[in-house]
Protein backbone atom coordinates (compact mmCIF):
# COMPACT_ATOMS: atom_id res chain seq x y z
CA UNK A 1 0.00 0.00 0.00
CA UNK A 2 1.73 3.16 -0.83
CA UNK A 3 1.73 6.11 1.14
CA UNK A 4 -0.86 8.89 -0.86
CA UNK A 5 -0.19 12.28 -0.93
CA UNK A 6 -2.41 15.28 -2.84
CA UNK A 7 -1.26 17.66 -6.08
CA UNK A 8 -2.83 21.10 -5.51
CA UNK A 9 -2.08 21.74 -9.07
CA UNK A 10 -4.98 19.15 -9.78
CA UNK A 11 -6.88 17.96 -6.69
CA UNK A 12 -9.33 20.64 -4.39
CA UNK A 13 -9.06 23.20 -6.32
CA UNK A 14 -12.42 24.01 -6.32
CA UNK A 15 -10.92 25.95 -3.00
CA UNK A 16 -8.17 29.11 -2.83
CA UNK A 17 -5.11 27.02 -2.16
CA UNK A 18 -4.78 27.98 1.28
CA UNK A 19 -8.22 26.12 1.83
CA UNK A 20 -6.87 23.19 0.48
CA UNK A 21 -4.84 21.88 3.52
CA UNK A 22 -7.95 21.28 5.35
CA UNK A 23 -9.59 19.83 2.80
CA UNK A 24 -6.79 17.57 2.05
CA UNK A 25 -6.21 16.07 5.15
CA UNK A 26 -9.99 15.45 5.86
CA UNK A 27 -10.08 13.38 2.48
CA UNK A 28 -7.41 11.20 3.85
CA UNK A 29 -4.15 12.58 2.54
CA UNK A 30 -1.23 13.04 5.19
CA UNK A 31 1.19 14.31 2.43
CA UNK A 32 0.93 17.36 0.20
CA UNK A 33 2.38 18.75 -3.34
CA UNK A 34 2.26 22.07 -4.97
CA UNK A 35 3.24 23.63 -8.28
CA UNK A 36 3.24 27.20 -8.18
CA UNK A 37 2.30 28.26 -4.90
CA UNK A 38 4.52 31.52 -4.57
CA UNK A 39 1.68 34.27 -5.09
CA UNK A 40 0.51 32.71 -1.42
CA UNK A 41 3.21 33.55 1.61
CA UNK A 42 5.48 31.19 2.31
CA UNK A 43 4.45 31.94 6.19
CA UNK A 44 0.51 31.42 5.62
CA UNK A 45 1.29 27.91 3.51
CA UNK A 46 3.71 26.29 6.17
CA UNK A 47 1.06 27.43 8.82
CA UNK A 48 -1.51 25.14 7.05
CA UNK A 49 0.67 22.42 6.93
CA UNK A 50 1.64 22.41 10.30
CA UNK A 51 -2.02 23.05 11.88
CA UNK A 52 -2.97 19.86 9.79
CA UNK A 53 -0.25 17.69 10.32
CA UNK A 54 0.56 17.34 6.69
CA UNK A 55 3.98 16.60 5.16
CA UNK A 56 5.02 18.87 2.22
CA UNK A 57 6.64 16.97 -0.47
CA UNK A 58 7.85 18.86 -3.89
CA UNK A 59 6.81 22.38 -5.50
CA UNK A 60 7.68 23.28 -8.93
CA UNK A 61 10.38 25.59 -9.99
CA UNK A 62 8.22 28.83 -11.80
CA UNK A 63 8.10 28.27 -15.65
CA UNK A 64 9.56 30.46 -17.20
CA UNK A 65 7.56 32.55 -20.36
CA UNK A 66 3.93 31.42 -21.58
CA UNK A 67 4.35 28.08 -23.16
CA UNK A 68 7.94 27.45 -22.35
CA UNK A 69 7.04 25.05 -19.53
CA UNK A 70 10.05 24.94 -17.75
CA UNK A 71 14.04 27.05 -17.95
CA UNK A 72 16.24 24.45 -16.89
CA UNK A 73 17.50 23.35 -20.27
CA UNK A 74 16.81 26.46 -22.31
CA UNK A 75 20.00 27.36 -23.89
CA UNK A 76 20.76 31.29 -23.24
CA UNK A 77 18.80 31.72 -20.39
CA UNK A 78 20.92 30.30 -17.06
CA UNK A 79 20.40 33.39 -15.73
CA UNK A 80 16.85 33.46 -15.66
CA UNK A 81 16.79 30.05 -14.54
CA UNK A 82 19.32 30.22 -11.37
CA UNK A 83 16.97 32.93 -10.65
CA UNK A 84 13.81 30.92 -10.39
CA UNK A 85 15.47 28.30 -8.77
CA UNK A 86 16.39 30.19 -5.81
CA UNK A 87 13.01 31.49 -5.44
CA UNK A 88 11.82 28.04 -5.34
CA UNK A 89 14.74 26.83 -3.05
CA UNK A 90 14.03 29.73 -0.98
CA UNK A 91 10.43 29.06 -0.77
CA UNK A 92 10.40 25.37 -0.44
CA UNK A 93 12.73 25.69 2.38
CA UNK A 94 10.45 27.88 4.48
CA UNK A 95 7.76 25.45 4.29
CA UNK A 96 9.49 22.57 5.22
CA UNK A 97 9.37 20.71 1.56
CA UNK A 98 11.41 18.10 0.27
CA UNK A 99 11.51 18.42 -3.44
CA UNK A 100 11.67 21.06 -6.49
CA UNK A 101 10.48 19.84 -9.63
CA UNK A 102 12.79 21.61 -12.22
CA UNK A 103 10.75 21.78 -15.31
CA UNK A 104 13.37 21.13 -18.18
CA UNK A 105 11.00 23.46 -20.92
CA UNK A 106 10.29 23.33 -24.62
CA UNK A 107 12.41 23.11 -26.65
CA UNK A 108 12.48 22.77 -30.45
CA UNK A 109 14.29 20.26 -32.43
CA UNK A 110 17.44 22.04 -33.64
CA UNK A 111 18.21 22.79 -30.32
CA UNK A 112 18.01 19.60 -28.77
CA UNK A 113 22.16 19.19 -28.73
CA UNK A 114 22.75 22.69 -26.92
CA UNK A 115 19.77 22.35 -24.66
CA UNK A 116 21.29 18.89 -23.67
CA UNK A 117 24.27 20.53 -22.26
CA UNK A 118 22.12 23.53 -20.61
CA UNK A 119 20.11 20.68 -18.73
CA UNK A 120 23.24 19.21 -17.46
CA UNK A 121 24.79 22.47 -16.13
CA UNK A 122 21.96 23.92 -14.59
CA UNK A 123 21.14 20.65 -12.87
CA UNK A 124 24.70 20.06 -11.36
CA UNK A 125 24.51 23.75 -9.89
CA UNK A 126 21.35 23.47 -8.49
CA UNK A 127 21.97 20.22 -6.96
CA UNK A 128 25.40 22.10 -5.35
CA UNK A 129 23.17 24.95 -4.05
CA UNK A 130 20.15 22.46 -2.88
CA UNK A 131 22.32 19.76 -0.61
CA UNK A 132 23.23 21.64 2.00
CA UNK A 133 18.96 22.12 2.64
CA UNK A 134 18.37 18.51 2.00
CA UNK A 135 16.99 18.86 -1.16
CA UNK A 136 16.18 16.83 -3.95
CA UNK A 137 15.80 18.30 -7.31
CA UNK A 138 13.08 16.09 -9.64
CA UNK A 139 13.34 15.83 -13.32
CA UNK A 140 10.04 14.16 -14.76
CA UNK A 141 9.99 13.06 -18.64
CA UNK A 142 6.26 14.70 -19.73
CA UNK A 143 4.35 13.34 -22.75
CA UNK A 144 4.88 15.23 -25.88
CA UNK A 145 0.84 14.36 -26.52
CA UNK A 146 -0.03 16.81 -24.15
CA UNK A 147 3.16 18.99 -24.30
CA UNK A 148 4.75 19.10 -27.59
CA UNK A 149 8.34 19.34 -28.03
CA UNK A 150 9.44 19.03 -24.43
CA UNK A 151 12.39 18.60 -24.08
CA UNK A 152 12.24 15.42 -21.72
CA UNK A 153 10.39 12.83 -22.46
CA UNK A 154 11.54 9.44 -21.88
CA UNK A 155 12.69 7.79 -18.62
CA UNK A 156 15.61 7.04 -19.80
CA UNK A 157 16.85 10.14 -21.19
CA UNK A 158 16.08 11.50 -17.58
CA UNK A 159 18.28 8.57 -15.97
CA UNK A 160 21.39 9.44 -18.79
CA UNK A 161 20.60 13.35 -17.90
CA UNK A 162 21.72 12.08 -13.98
CA UNK A 163 24.14 10.00 -15.00
CA UNK A 164 26.04 13.12 -16.94
CA UNK A 165 25.22 15.77 -13.64
CA UNK A 166 26.67 13.22 -11.39
CA UNK A 167 24.98 14.14 -7.97
CA UNK A 168 23.32 12.49 -5.80
CA UNK A 169 20.20 14.72 -5.04
CA UNK A 170 18.58 14.98 -8.57
CA UNK A 171 16.15 11.93 -9.10
CA UNK A 172 13.38 11.26 -11.60
CA UNK A 173 9.96 11.90 -10.83
CA UNK A 174 8.38 9.00 -12.80
CA UNK A 175 4.81 10.12 -13.11
CA UNK A 176 2.94 7.05 -14.45
CA UNK A 177 0.58 8.74 -16.88
CA UNK A 178 3.06 10.62 -19.05
CA UNK A 179 5.17 7.22 -18.87
CA UNK A 180 2.38 5.09 -20.34
CA UNK A 181 1.52 7.46 -22.77
CA UNK A 182 4.77 7.92 -24.22
CA UNK A 183 6.53 4.02 -23.64
CA UNK A 184 4.65 1.73 -21.33
CA UNK A 185 6.15 -1.12 -19.48
CA UNK A 186 5.73 0.64 -16.83
CA UNK A 187 6.47 -2.14 -14.20
CA UNK A 188 9.73 -3.32 -15.97
CA UNK A 189 10.72 0.34 -16.19
CA UNK A 190 9.87 1.20 -12.53
CA UNK A 191 12.46 -2.31 -11.19
CA UNK A 192 15.03 -0.99 -13.97
CA UNK A 193 14.95 2.75 -12.64
CA UNK A 194 13.82 1.71 -9.17
CA UNK A 195 17.42 3.41 -7.74
CA UNK A 196 16.78 6.71 -9.53
CA UNK A 197 13.24 6.86 -8.83
CA UNK A 198 12.61 9.76 -6.30
CA UNK A 199 8.87 10.20 -6.58
CA UNK A 200 5.76 8.71 -8.24
CA UNK A 201 2.63 10.40 -9.83
CA UNK A 202 -0.66 8.35 -10.78
CA UNK A 203 -3.70 9.47 -13.02
CA UNK A 204 -5.75 7.12 -15.40
CA UNK A 205 -4.61 6.72 -18.99
CA UNK A 206 -5.96 8.33 -22.22
CA UNK A 207 -8.29 10.64 -19.42
CA UNK A 208 -5.86 12.14 -16.49
CA UNK A 209 -9.50 11.31 -14.67
CA UNK A 210 -9.42 9.18 -11.53
CA UNK A 211 -6.73 6.20 -11.25
CA UNK A 212 -9.89 4.24 -11.24
CA UNK A 213 -10.63 3.78 -14.77
CA UNK A 214 -8.44 3.29 -18.48
CA UNK A 215 -5.50 1.20 -19.64
CA UNK A 216 -3.10 1.16 -16.68
CA UNK A 217 -3.74 -1.49 -14.18
CA UNK A 218 -3.18 0.67 -10.85
CA UNK A 219 -3.19 -1.93 -8.43
CA UNK A 220 -0.94 -4.27 -10.23
CA UNK A 221 1.52 -0.67 -9.97
CA UNK A 222 0.69 -0.38 -6.36
CA UNK A 223 2.11 -4.23 -5.73
CA UNK A 224 4.80 -3.73 -7.59
CA UNK A 225 6.03 -0.55 -5.59
CA UNK A 226 5.78 -2.79 -2.96
CA UNK A 227 7.46 -5.46 -4.21
CA UNK A 228 10.99 -3.47 -5.03
CA UNK A 229 11.31 -2.06 -2.32
CA UNK A 230 10.25 2.28 -3.23
CA UNK A 231 9.31 3.78 -0.22
CA UNK A 232 8.39 7.10 -0.97
CA UNK A 233 5.10 8.68 -1.74
CA UNK A 234 2.95 8.40 -4.57
CA UNK A 235 0.96 11.74 -5.39
CA UNK A 236 -2.73 11.95 -6.97
CA UNK A 237 -2.49 14.24 -10.41
CA UNK A 238 -5.27 13.91 -11.94
CA UNK A 239 -8.23 16.17 -13.19
CA UNK A 240 -11.31 14.67 -11.31
CA UNK A 241 -14.51 13.92 -12.90
CA UNK A 242 -16.10 16.04 -10.71
CA UNK A 243 -15.32 17.61 -6.90
CA UNK A 244 -12.51 16.31 -5.87
CA UNK A 245 -14.14 14.88 -2.55
CA UNK A 246 -16.65 12.92 -4.83
CA UNK A 247 -13.85 10.97 -6.33
CA UNK A 248 -11.88 9.58 -3.85
CA UNK A 249 -13.92 6.15 -3.85
CA UNK A 250 -10.74 5.07 -5.48
CA UNK A 251 -8.73 5.05 -2.24
CA UNK A 252 -10.77 3.33 -0.06
CA UNK A 253 -12.23 0.42 -2.91
CA UNK A 254 -9.15 -1.57 -3.07
CA UNK A 255 -7.72 0.55 -5.96
CA UNK A 256 -5.05 1.62 -3.23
Amino acid sequence: MPRLAANFGFLFTERPLIERFGAAAAAGFRAVEQQLPYAVPAAAVKAELDRHGLTQLGINMPMGQADEFGLTALPGREREFDVAFRQALDYVGAIGGTAIHCLAGVVSPDRRPAADATFVSNLRRAADEAAPRNITLLIEPINRRDRPDYFLSYVEHAADVIAKVGRPNVRIQFDCYHVQIMQGDLIRRIERQLPLIGHVQIAAVPSRHEPDSGEVNYPAIFAALDQVGYTGWVAAEYRPRGRTEDGLGWMRDGTS
